[in-house]
Parts: C-alpha cells; structure tokens; sequence
C-alpha cells in the first residue's frame, strides 16, 4: 500500500464515500471537494500527486476530468 498524507486519505475516503470506485462511477473534483470539505484548489493539486501515485485514475472527458479509486491488488 502507498503512504498517504493526511489529506490524501481524506480525498480517497470522499471518492470512496461517494462511489467513485470504478470507471463508471466517475466524479469530479467538484464532487469530491464539496465532499471532502475542502477547497477545489486543495482536492484538484491532491488528486494530481494521488494519479502519480497511482492510487487513482484520471479519465479525460469533454466538460470536467473525471476521477475514481482503483481498486488495490489483493494480497
């Protein structure tokens, strides 16, 4: 398992939370930052180093990025 900083567990939780935990359950960082209680600026720069760390997935879309968890590997 990756290490997460504070608010990158928050962020993982709100997707999670919000069910976005395959493609077809897309949210935006809209979505996640109203649900995390964060600012946009904040989840947005968070979601980027999460993508990195390949704990999520960006998926590129005509209006607003969408994001979801990928699932962690079984042991």
């Amino acid at each position: 398992m990756v290490d997460l900083n504070p608010i990158e567990q928050l962020v993982v939780q709100a997707m999670k939370d919000l069910g976005a935990t395959k493609p077809e359950s897309l949210k935006t960082a809209d979505d996640i930052a109203k649900k995390a209680n964060r600012p946009k600026s904040m989840v947005t720069n968070t979601l980027v180093a999460l993508s990195d760390k390949g704990v999520i997935k960006r998926v590129a879309r005509e209006k607003a990025s969408g994001y979801y968890v990928i699932p962690a590997p079984a042991a």
